[in-house]
C-alpha cells in the first residue's frame, strides 16, 4: 500500500515539475512576481527635547521609487519641421559598349557612333536638408545635389517645391539650395563648440528616401575627427552612434534642446550598413560656409602657402618642444604669403590672429576661415623662442575635381 502511494506521489511531482518547466519556457510572465510596497505606517515617538509625542513614518520598503528617463520629444518637435527631403534627378547619355566592338560594326556598320543610338539614363538621388532661413534657404551636403539637373524638396506638410542651387563647397561637402516662399520653419542654430563627449544628440533625416522624417538617438562619440574623407581637406567632424543611413545625408544633428549642431554627412562601414559610426559637419564649420554661399554663391578662403604637419612625439623631441601643441611647418612655397611673412621650415605655429593653435587641423581651418587679403598676426616657436610675424593672406586656389 505504501509503495503504491509513493509511486502516485512521485508521478504527481513529476507532472508538476513538467508543467512548471513548460510554463516557465513558454509563458514566463505567468510566473512573474508582483512586488507590493507596504504603505507608510505612522508610529508614535517621543521627542527627546520636549517630551512631546510626534508621528513618524516607517516604510516597509525604503528603496527609492524609480524615475522615468527623460524624454526628448520636445527637442524632436522643435527640429522636425525644419528637416526636408531632397530628391534630385539628372539625365545622361550612355553609349552601349557593343557599338565600339569591331565585330558588331562589321555586321551592322558604324552607325553606332551616331548620337541617336546612345541610350538616355535617368539618374535619381535622394537625401535630406535643413531649412536655415524662413525665406527658403536650405543647407545640405554637396554630394546630395552634385550634378543634379532638377531638385525637388518635400516639406513635412507634404508640399513639394522645386529648388535651385545657390552655391556649393566640395571642400567641406556643403551646399545651399533655395525654395521660393516665406515663413518656412527655420531651425535654431546651437553651439557645436559647447558639445562634450557623451552628450545626447538626435539625428533627423529621410532614411532610404522611403520612410519620411525619422529621428534616431545617440551620443557624441568623439569630437574633432579628421582623416574621414580624402576629398574634404577641412575636417573637424562630430562622431556619433545615432543611426545615419542612406538618405540621411544633409539632415540635422541636434542637441537635447532641438538646436542644430551638425549636418549629417557620412558613415564608416565595412558592410554598407550603419555600424554605429556616423559623422556630422559641426555648425561652427558649416555656418560660416553657409553664410558665404548665401551672400556670394562661393567660398573664399585664406591661403598661407605652407605645408603644415602634426606635432608628433618625434617632431617634438627633434625640435626640443615642451608639448605637442601647434602646427609644424614642413615646407614653405616661394613667393607665397607665408614666405613673404618670414615663415621658415621647422617653425611651429602656436597662435593665429590671437587664437591659440591646438593642432594642425585647427591651424588649417583657422587660416581657411579667414578672409583673403586680411593681415593677421602669427606667433611661431623657432629654436625655443617665440617669434611674432605679420602675414597678409592670399586666396586659396580652387580645388579641381
Amino acid at each position: 500500500m505504501l509503495t503504491r502511494l509513493w509511486l502516485v506521489f512521485a508521478q504527481v511531482c513529476t507532472i508538476c515539475v513538467a508543467i512548471l518547466f513548460t510554463v516557465s519556457t513558454l509563458r514566463p510572465e505567468w510566473l512573474a512576481r508582483v512586488t507590493t510596497v507596504a504603505p507608510m505606517t505612522p508610529v508614535a515617538a517621543a521627542n527627546p527635547a520636549t517630551g512631546a509625542t510626534v508621528n513618524t513614518a516607517i516604510a516597509a520598503n525604503t528603496s527609492a521609487a524609480p524615475q522615468h528617463p527623460r524624454s526628448f520629444s520636445e527637442a524632436a518637435k522643435r527640429a522636425l519641421p525644419s528637416v526636408v527631403k531632397v530628391a534630385t534627378s539628372a539625365q545622361r547619355r550612355a553609349r552601349n559598349p557593343l557599338m565600339d566592338d569591331p565585330n558588331f560594326q562589321r555586321f551592322f556598320g558604324r552607325q553606332g557612333a551616331d548620337e541617336n543610338t546612345q541610350q538616355k539614363q535617368q539618374l535619381l538621388g535622394e537625401g535630406s536638408g535643413v531649412i536655415v532661413r524662413a525665406d527658403g534657404y536650405i543647407l545640405t551636403n554637396n554630394h546630395v545635389v552634385e550634378g543634379a539637373q532638377q531638385i525637388q524638396v518635400e516639406l513635412t506638410d507634404k508640399r513639394v517645391l522645386p529648388a535651385k542651387v545657390i552655391g556649393v563647397d566640395p571642400d567641406t561637402d556643403l551646399a545651399v539650395i533655395k525654395i521660393e516662399g516665406t515663413d518656412f520653419p527655420a531651425i535654431t542654430f546651437g553651439d557645436s563648440q559647447a558639445l562634450q563627449v557623451a552628450d545626447v544628440v538626435l539625428a533627423i533625416g529621410n532614411p532610404f528616401g522611403v520612410f519620411g522624417n525619422t529621428v534616431t538617438m545617440g551620443i557624441v562619440s568623439a569630437l574633432g575627427r579628421t582623416q574621414v574623407s580624402e576629398s574634404n581637406p577641412f575636417e573637424s567632424f562630430i562622431q556619433t552612434d545615432a543611426a545615419i543611413n542612406q538618405g540621411n545625408s544633409g539632415g540635422a544633428l541636434v542637441n537635447s534642446n532641438g538646436d542644430l549642431i551638425g549636418i549629417n554627412s557620412s558613415i564608416f562601414t565595412r558592410t554598407g550598413d550603419f555600424s554605429g559610426i556616423g559623422f556630422a559637419i559641426p555648425t561652427a564649420l558649416a555656418r560660416p560656409i553657409m553664410d558665404q554661399l548665401i551672400a556670394t554663391g562661393e567660398v573664399k578662403r585664406g591661403y598661407l602657402g605652407v605645408n603644415l604637419g602634426a606635432i608628433t612625439s618625434e617632431v617634438a623631441q627633434r625640435l626640443a618642444l615642451k608639448d605637442q601643441k601647434g602646427a609644424f611647418v614642413g615646407a614653405v612655397l616661394d613667393g607665397a604669403p607665408g614666405s613673404r611673412a618670414g615663415l621658415r621650415v621647422n617653425d611651429v605655429i602656436v597662435e593665429i590672429n590671437g587664437q591659440a593653435t591646438s593642432d594642425r587641423t585647427d591651424a588649417v581651418n583657422t587660416i581657411a576661415m579667414t578672409a583673403p587679403e586680411q593681415t593677421i598676426p602669427l606667433k611661431v616657436m623657432r629654436q625655443g623662442e617665440i617669434v611674432e610675424l605679420k602675414v597678409t593672406l592670399g586666396k586659396r586656389p580652387t580645388t579641381k575635381r
